[in-house]
């Protein structure tokens, strides 16, 4: 696990060609998912179709739980788009890692905290725009300051918080997962015959374990998503 990011310049701007290429492959196969599922639509759904209007069942449970359907159903896309895209990137660096010359090409970008942060940052954004949308700016600038102004520090402290904790939570599971993916890996390259089996085995436990924490991770992030912007949305809070 001591391999390097592989970093390139354009313009300027140092970034991380894998991170692109993951992301870009991640939207890929959740839009491939969603074309297979819609193409040919029944009134009653068998196959994918059955799955993607789970999916739907399941995100708009979501936002029922957090905010009327009036307000909520708004940011129905937003959390099947979330859920799918978050599940999707979590599972790809499961089977294996590829890496070349040194350098990390292969991996779930949601092991990348650039990554996870982002998302969080883009939740923050998006849970203050509708605020100010739906309440008014005046509506929206005093949910900062009441029901106390003292208040003021303490709220603006939670949002940077909130987009922490959003962001590096799912960040630390999804890495500390890979890593001991590839602890196991090295492990069983290292021996052989019973020594091999011994590895192998956890390591197959671990990937089947997580799988369970990546789509537990996206339902969470999803979940908090819907949380925080019925903060912002409604006037109850």
């Amino acid at each position: 696990m001591d391999h390097l990011n592989p970093q390139w310049e354009l313009f300027g701007i140092t970034y991380n060609p894998a991170n692109v290429m993951m992301l870009v492959i991640t939207a890929v196969i959740v839009f491939a998912i969603a074309m297979i599922a819609t193409r040919s639509l029944k009134l009653k759904p068998t196959g994918m179709q059955n799955f993607m209007e789970w999916i739907m069942d399941f995100v708009k449970g979501i936002i029922g739980n957090n905010m009327d359907w009036k307000t909520g159903g708004k940011f129905h896309v937003l959390g099947i788009t979330l859920i799918m895209f978050i599940f999707v990137a979590n599972m790809l660096g499961l089977p294996f890692s590829i890496s070349w010359d040194g350098y990390l090409w292969w991996k779930s970008p949601t092991a990348d905290p650039i990554i996870t942060l982002t998302l969080a940052v883009m939740i923050l954004l998006l849970s203050n725009y509708y605020g100010a949308k739906e309440l008014g700016m005046k509506g929206y600038l005093k949910t900062f300051v009441s029901p106390m102004a003292f208040l003021l520090p303490i709220k603006l402290i939670e949002e940077v918080a909130n987009t922490l904790t959003l962001g590096l939570r799912l960040y630390g599971n999804i890495f500390a997962g890979e890593v001991l993916l590839g602890l196991l890996a090295g492990m069983a390259t290292m021996w052989s015959g019973a020594g091999f089996i011994a590895a192998v085995v956890p390591m197959m436990v671990w990937q089947a374990f997580s799988i369970f924490i990546g789509a537990i991770q996206s339902f969470i992030f999803v979940m908090l998503t819907m949380v925080y912007m019925s903060h912002k949305v409604t006037k109850d809070h």
